[in-house]
């Protein structure tokens, strides 16, 4: 699978301390293939877990490890921060969105907007309405790694699959 991504070098110019610009590059190989590592971990990402020190960021953290696992070049960060969400929300995507993670009082929430399109031979994706597919995690819950990821490696397939 060959997706377009922009790279971001930080460079020197003209001799000044300190002084930097972006340069953006476009390639047609992804970044695990230019021999970039793994998705580094949002820092903003590190704060809505650290955020709840109880089963809910242990929760959240391990999932978020089994999708930074699951797809080499995902892109996490946050979106969606308001008054009413100042840490906003865990998002991942490649070539469009693939999921998030929210807590709640009682769950922590990874939902897939194109869930519905996505083949789930195991059942992960229950919880939905319209195209939409959530999985619902509670305290002592676990996960299927291998399924969970199956499902990220079919989301992230079908965003970066050509149009047509």
């Amino acid at each position: 699978m060959t997706l377009r991504q922009e790279q971001v070098d930080l460079t020197q110019t003209d001799g000044d301390v300190g002084s930097t610009k972006v340069v953006r590059q476009k390639s047609s190989t992804p970044l695990s293939r230019r021999g970039y590592s793994r998705c580094m971990p949002s820092p903003d990402v590190d704060k809505i877990i650290a955020a709840f020190p109880d089963w809910r960021g242990d929760m959240l953290s391990r999932i978020r490890n089994l999708i930074l696992e699951a797809e080499p070049d995902i892109v996490e960060e946050t979106k969606w921060v308001k008054p009413s969400n100042p840490l906003g929300v865990a998002t991942w995507s490649l070539g469009g969105l693939i999921c998030t993670g929210e807590t709640y009082k009682d769950k922590v929430k990874f939902t897939f907007p194109k869930g519905s399109a996505l083949p789930d031979p195991e059942g992960l994706l229950a919880v939905g309405a319209g195209v939409r597919r959530a999985i619902d995690l509670h305290e002592g819950d676990t996960v299927d790694a291998e399924a969970f990821q199956a499902v990220i490696r079919a989301a992230a397939a079908l965003n970066t699959a050509p149009k047509g």
